[in-house]
């Protein structure tokens, strides 16, 4: 007997069919991105094709990878019934019609276009609220709330297209990473320590990771004031100071996590490179925006191709596997990936400040070894994904 969709293992936890979809658009997306730079084929009709780009790497990528993350963990903190079959096919359907609204945008009219990928945040929030609301879990109140700021950025991001808010989607996309980055910091600083400590206590390594509960609150706070310094002083001395402070703070909250012994772990070590590059990042649009030295997508870049893009990668491989019952051992297309991922975001980064003329070589390089690196994720993790607990 065939087992209906809802019933299928794909349905059965949020981290299946989220984390595949996630995949799916950082290949898709990011190699349309290259294709349409290099002027091999023609950009949808919203706003300007560098907007349109950010806005599908944030509000499609980023918010299926948060999606599969949050609707898998929530479950566990709240000791909650997880969502499943056809609610969760209901989200991942939302997630994809948006996709398609916007990659049709221009043959399609942009209301349709807004109406349709607009829904799925809101929707979001609320699936994820409503657990922990019930179980008054303060801690994690920040979480609804964070999904419903990505969820009015990106209205804000369409009535610009609209034409209802003119030159508002960029400050509103910018904000969307901004906000992705608090999330790293918030979930990262929570998983990496204590994966870590997990690990080491299994495999007998005798480094005791240490965390500081003022250090922590310290770097969430100083990266909620860089989002809020990019939203009102944009590009300023204030902005720069904040970035340059947040980025210290960061590397702070790392200094008691023992990097150093999680080297032969790539499950670790991935954990650790993608909270680094978050202080990279900081780092580099501090010196943008106090001394103009380098360019501010320098910065902007490092914190989502290296950030975002390693961080994404560490967290799905990591729970595909613990979640459907596998050992925690990175098979090497996991370290493949890795080292694909960083590659981008060092080509993307660095390439852009030694080689600044070839520019459109230095995104083509970039962009093709970030799909690859999620094409090995597909390739090698689609096949758990799917299947039933090991």
């Amino acid at each position: 007997m065939i087992p209906r969709a809802s019933e299928h293992a794909l349905f059965s936890l949020g981290f299946r069919p989220f984390f595949a979809l996630a995949a799916l658009q950082a290949v898709f997306s990011v190699s349309a991105w290259v294709a349409i730079f290099a002027g091999l084929v023609p950009a949808p009709l919203w706003l300007t094709p560098s907007l349109w780009h950010a806005h599908e790497m944030i509000f499609g990528f980023v918010a299926a990878a948060a999606a599969g993350f949050l609707l898998t963990a929530a479950p566990t903190w709240t000791q909650s019934r997880p969502v499943s079959g056809s609610p969760l096919i209901f989200l991942a359907a939302l997630w994809l019609v948006g996709r398609v609204a916007m990659a049709l945008a221009g043959a399609l009219p942009l209301p349709i276009v807004a109406l349709v990928d607009v829904a799925f945040l809101p929707a979001f929030a609320l699936v994820i609220a409503r657990p922990i609301l019930a179980a008054r879990q303060t801690r994690n109140y920040g979480f609804p709330a964070l999904l419903s700021a990505l969820a009015l950025a990106n209205l804000c991001a369409h009535l610009d297209a609209l034409g209802l808010a003119p030159g508002f989607a960029a400050t509103c996309l910018h904000g969307g990473v901004d906000l992705a980055i608090v999330l790293i910091v918030v979930v990262g600083g929570r998983i990496t320590p204590s994966f870590t400590a997990n690990a080491f206590r299994r495999d007998g390594v005798a480094a005791v990771v240490r965390t500081r509960v003022w250090v922590d609150r310290t770097a969430i706070a100083a990266v909620v004031g860089v989002a809020l310094a990019n939203l009102l002083v944009p590009r300023t001395p204030v902005s720069g100071a904040l970035a340059l402070f947040a980025s210290l703070a960061v590397a702070a909250r790392m200094s008691g996590w023992q990097t150093r012994h999680t080297l032969r772990d790539p499950l670790l070590w991935s954990l650790h490179l993608g909270y680094a590059w978050v202080a990279i990042g900081l780092a580099a649009i501090a010196l943008a925006d106090l001394t103009g030295e380098i360019a501010w997508s320098v910065g902007l870049h490092a914190e989502t191709t290296g950030a975002i893009g390693t961080m994404v990668l560490a967290v799905t491989t990591r729970v595909s596997l613990g979640h459907t019952g596998r050992p925690l051992v990175a098979p090497r297309s996991a370290t493949a990936a890795y080292l694909l991922v960083s590659a981008a975001a060092l080509v993307r980064t660095a390439g852009a400040l030694i080689v600044p003329d070839p520019y459109l070589r230095v995104i083509a390089l970039a962009g093709l070894l970030w799909a690859a690196a999620f094409a090995v994720f597909l390739v090698h993790y689609a096949p758990i994904l799917v299947r039933p607990r090991a």
